[in-house]
C-alpha cells in the first residue's frame, strides 16, 4: 500500500514514519524545500522523543521518501492525507487557505481514484469544502476520476506521539462510503491487531470529535487552576483537593493538575475555534468562553506572585526561568506561558535567565534577545534574586539545591507546576511559593 502525507509539521512527519514503520510506503510532501533537504539528510524540523530514529531508518529502508513534487508522490497513492497547518485567525476561527490550497492541488495532481484525508485539526464542515476544491479542479481539468473524502483527526500528545500512533486509545473515522471505509481499514489494521479499536462515524462528527475531546480536557485544566486560585484565598490545598477528587472514577486524575495555564498548538486554538463555529451558528459556548479566559489569566498568576514578593519594586531584579516550552518533552513554544511571563517581568525592568533541555532555540523566535539563554539549570541561577520554575522537565525533578543556593543571590522559588515540596525547600532556607497551596503573599 502507498500513501502520500502532505505537511511535514508535526502531525505531517508523525503520521508518516509511523505509518512507513509499519510496512506502509510513505512519501512526505512539502513546499519547503529547505526542510525536505534536512529530512533527506536525518535533520528533523521539529523535536518529539523518539521521532528521529524511525525517520531514519524507514528512509533508509525506503519506506519513508520526501520531495516537493505532489504529482510525484501522489502516483500509485491509494489514500493523501492533509497534514497542513490552521493556524487561528484573529477572530479565532480557523484559516482553511493551507488546507483548501492542498485540495485543489490534489485535484490538479491526481491520476486515478484516491481517497483524500484531512488530518489536519479543521472545524466542522471542511471536508465538504476539500470535496468541492478537488471536485472543482477536477472539472477545470476535464478529469473524471472518482475520489472520497474522508476525516481522521490526530490525537497525539506532544512528547509522546510515537507512542499514541502506535498504540492508540481509539482512532477516529469520518467517511461516507463504503470504499473510503474499506481503503481506512486496511491502513489502519497493523494498529488494531491488538485490540485498538476504529471508531467509524459520519465526517462531521468525526470534525467534531477532535474538537470536543480538546476542549474537554482545556475546561478540566482551566476548572483546576480556578480551583487552585480559590484554594490560595481559602488557606485550602489544591494538591489535596485533587486527589480527593481525582479517586472518583467519574472524574478521573487526569489533567487535574494546576499551573500556569495550558498552551500549545491544540487546546489554544482549537478552544478559540469551537467557540467561534459556536457563535457562528447561533449558539455561544458559554463554558468554553470562560475557559479561554480562565486560562489567558491564569498565565499572569506566576508573575503577579512574583512581583507581591518584591512589593512590585522589579527593576533590576534577576529571575531565573527553568524551562520555556509549554509542556516537557517539546520544543514547542506556541501559546507557551513562559512568553506571558517573561514579557510581563522584563516590561517591569527584570533581568531573565533561561533554561531549557531543547527549547531554546525555538524560544529566541518569540523573546528575541529579550532575555539571556543559558546551556544549564545552574547557569540560569546564577546572581538570580529569585528562581521561577515554568516547565516541569525530569532533570527539574532533583537539582543540586546546595549548588542552586550558592549560585543565587536570593533564595525564594517559585514553582508554577507544583513539582517541589515547601518542607523540602524550607530545610535549604528556600522561601517557597507554589500554585493554589494556601498561600497568598
Amino acid at each position: 500500500m502507498k500513501i502520500t502525507v502532505i505537511g511535514t509539521g508535526y502531525v505531517g512527519l508523525v503520521t508518516g514514519a509511523c505509518l512507513a514503520d509499519v510496512g506502509i510506503e510513505v512519501t512526505c510532501v512539502d513546499i519547503d524545500q529547505k526542510k525536505i533537504e534536512g529530512l533527506k539528510n536525518g535533520i528533523l524540523p521539529i523535536y518529539e522523543p523518539g521521532l528521529k530514529d524511525i525517520v531514519l531508518r524507514n528512509f533508509e529502508k525506503g519506506r519513508l521518501h520526501f520531495t516537493t513534487d505532489l504529482s510525484e508522490a501522489i502516483v500509485g497513492s491509494a489514500a493523501a492525507f492533509i497534514a497542513v497547518g490552521t493556524p487561528p485567525g484573529e477572530d479565532g476561527s480557523a484559516d482553511l487557505k493551507y488546507v483548501l490550497g492542498v485540495a485543489q492541488e490534489i485535484g490538479q495532481t491526481m491520476q486515478d481514484y484516491l481517497v483524500v484525508i484531512t488530518k489536519s485539526t479543521v472545524p466542522v464542515g471542511t471536508a465538504e469544502k476539500v470535496r468541492g476544491a478537488v471536485a472543482s479542479t477536477l472539472e477545470t481539468r476535464g478529469a473524471t476520476f472518482g475520489f472520497d473524502v474522508a476525516s481522521n483527526p490526530e490525537f497525539l500528545k506532544e512528547g509522546a506521539a510515537i507512542e499514541d500512533f502506535m498504540k492508540p486509545d481509539r482512532i477516529v473515522v469520518g467517511v461516507d462510503s463504503e470504499q473510503a471505509q474499506k481503503t481506512l481499514d486496511k491502513l489502519y489494521r497493523p494498529f488494531t491487531l491488538n485490540g485498538h479499536p476504529v471508531i467509524f462515524m459520519d465526517i462531521p462528527s468525526a470534525e467534531m470529535t477532535k474538537y470536543a475531546a480538546n476542549a474537554m480536557l482545556a475546561t478540566k485544566i482551566s476548572f483546576m487552576n480556578d480551583i487552585a486560585n480559590l484554594c490560595e484565598k481559602m488557606g485550602a490545598d489544591v494538591n489535596w483537593v485533587r486527589k480527593g477528587i481525582g479517586s472518583d472514577p467519574r472524574i478521573g486524575n487526569k489533567f487535574i493538575y494546576p499551573g500556569i495555564g495550558y498552551g500549545g498548538s491544540c487546546f489554544p486554538k482549537d478552544v478559540k475555534a469551537l467557540a467561534r463555529t459556536g457563535r457562528e451558528n447561533g449558539h455561544t459556548m458559554r463554558i468554553l468562553e470562560a475557559v479561554e479566559q480562565v486560562n489567558d489569566a491564569q498565565k499572569s498568576v506566576l508573575y503577579n506572585k512574583i512581583n507581591a514578593y518584591f512589593g512590585g519594586k522589579l527593576e533590576g531584579k534577576t529571575i531565573a526561568f527553568w524551562g520555556l516550552s509549554f509542556k516537557p518533552n517539546t520544543d514547542d513554544m506556541r501559546e507557551a506561558p513562559s512568553v506571558v511571563i517573561a514579557n510581563l517581568l522584563t516590561s517591569a525592568g527584570a533581568n531573565v535567565r533561561a533554561y531549557d533541555p531543547v527549547a531554546l532555540e525555538e524560544a529566541k523566535h518569540q523573546l528575541g534577545d529579550s532575555i539571556t539563554y543559558c546551556n544549564s539549570y545552574l547557569e540560569a541561577t546564577e546572581g538570580a534574586d529569585a528562581l521561577a520554575l515554568i516547565t516541569e522537565w525530569t532533570e527539574f525533578r532533583v537539582p543540586d539545591w546546595d549548588k542552586v543556593a550558592e549560585a543565587m543571590n536570593g533564595k525564594v522559588l517559585f514553582d508554577g507546576r507544583n513539582l517541589y515540596h515547601r518542607e523540602t525547600l524550607a530545610e535549604i532556607g528556600f522561601d517557597y511559593y507554589g500554585i493554589g497551596q494556601g498561600q497568598q503573599i
